[in-house]
């Protein structure tokens, strides 16, 4: 399906009708999170490349235009100002891996209107989803304090596409794998896994199970333990690796139970059968909580496997997000509807120390120390530099996770920095306002009335 095509109907009719309005000055729209999902004390920043991949390739074709008449029941003649219609303009955006908090632009596009109008819900479609799963993976990292994560969200996800981002954006923010092959392979990434307790369950016998999948894979193997009993299941797994001669790199993988319990009954069981190197996987129904309280009780868990509930962002699914025009052919825009008012005119964000950030206009010099989040990244629809590995995204993040508060990091009751607004933008945006009130109430006002008789 031509990608023209995945976005919704009043877009669709809206850039038509600026077309037939000869409507096709510069337009500036600004992406933003409103607030915060709760209990969460940052964001981190994903999803752009995809959105540069899609907005350097669409284009509106011949079968887009009968598609568009069609679900319209119009003629084809009629929507055929659109063919051609691509995207010709820039965008300025954070970069994905930076900590970003809410009423900050994530990104900026500045494009002919149709063309920015157009664009609008595929955007929020791949950063508002990518965005929510990647700062749940992020707490995931923060709550194992070290220990590493593994994706293991293929089997839940709404959709394989929705599962390959989750694997990218773990590693983004730090998992050290994911079970996921495709994503591995597109990605570069560590590929990790077990087996299923139908496996087991296949030999009937445990320590046959074992042996099997040993021969098979004869490098570092994890057994799965709690198909029947876990703590037998354990003492089998020993009694196997034993036998031969396995140790470093190999793991047992609790799944079901108290992970807690089960996690220091395992590592008594493994350490009394001479095998201190053989470590402990926990996975099953974990997100940053449950691994947050496995660590703070001590669990002897050295690896953590997190899927559905990470990969759905189950908590917190969606954003409160918009992308609003803040400027059209020289004119600054807002909306002044109650409690969704927006702020006119092309932004950008400054961060000082200690993520004391500034939202400001985009021409203004920035505040002493500060440094701007939104960089340049495509001019005349076309990437402005290449693009950023994973690691370099991964850097990105680390260090701004380094300089964010304390009290923001917490997994339960975070506090989040504020940004301001500049003096200037302020002041702008009170004047656009009062022109705009203005206008309205002269808009409404009663026109001349006839006199009686």
């Amino acid at each position: 399906m031509s990608e023209a095509r995945i976005t919704d109907l009043y877009e669709v009719t809206m850039a038509h009708s600026y077309l037939a309005e000869g409507m096709t000055a510069p337009a500036t729209f600004s992406l933003f999170v409103r607030k915060l999902p709760p209990g969460r004390g940052f964001l981190v920043a994903a999803g752009l490349e995809p959105v540069l991949d899609h907005l350097a390739r669409v284009r509106v074709g011949e079968d887009d235009v009968a598609a568009f008449a069609e679900v319209l029941r119009r003629p084809r003649r009629e929507l055929e100002p659109l063919l051609g219609l691509g995207f010709g303009g820039e965008v300025r955006a954070v970069p994905e891996g930076r900590i970003v908090l809410p009423g900050e632009p994530l990104l900026e596009v500045t494009a002919p209107l149709p063309e920015a109008q157009l664009a609008e819900s595929f955007l929020l479609n791949q950063v508002c989803h990518q965005t929510a799963v990647a700062s749940k993976a992020a707490r995931c990292v923060l709550a194992a304090a070290g220990r590493p994560v593994v994706d293991f969200s293929l089997r839940r996800t709404h959709g394989v596409d929705a599962a390959e981002q989750a694997a990218r954006l773990g590693a983004l923010v730090g998992f050290a794998g994911t079970s996921n092959v495709a994503a591995a392979h597109a990605h570069g990434l560590r590929a990790v896994g077990t087996m299923a307790h139908s496996y087991v369950e296949a030999f009937g016998d445990e320590a046959e199970a074992f042996r099997a999948f040993a021969r098979s894979h004869p490098g570092p193997v994890t057994f799965l333990v709690d198909t029947y009993d876990t703590v037998a299941g354990v003492a089998v797994a020993a009694r196997v690796l034993r036998e031969l001669g396995l140790h470093d790199g190999c793991a047992v993988r609790l799944d079901s139970g108290d992970l807690g319990a089960l996690a220091v009954r395992a590592r008594e069981v493994l350490d009394a059968a001479g095998l201190p190197r053989v470590r402990v996987t926990a996975s099953g129904g974990l997100d940053e909580h449950g691994v947050d309280a496995l660590v703070r009780a001590g669990a002897p868990i050295d690896v953590f496997a997190v899927g559905t509930l990470v990969g759905v962002a189950a908590d917190a699914p969606y954003l409160d997000a918009a992308y609003k025009l803040v400027d059209y052919d020289g004119r600054p825009m807002m909306k002044l509807s109650a409690a969704k008012a927006t702020a006119p005119g092309a932004k950008q964000v400054f961060r000082g120390p200690g993520f004391a950030d500034t939202v400001a206009l985009r021409d203004e010099p920035a505040p002493s120390g500060a440094r701007p989040l939104l960089e340049p990244v495509m001019a005349g629809g076309r990437r402005t530099r290449p693009r950023p590995s994973l690691a370099a995204s991964r850097a990105l993040f680390e260090a701004d996770l380094a300089e964010l508060p304390a009290a923001a990091r917490r997994l339960t009751d975070p506090e989040p920095p504020r940004a301001v607004v500049s003096e200037r933008l302020r002041r702008f945006t009170a004047d656009v306002r009062h022109r705009l009130e203005d206008r309205v109430r002269r808009a409404g006002a009663p026109g001349p009335q006839p006199r009686a008789g």
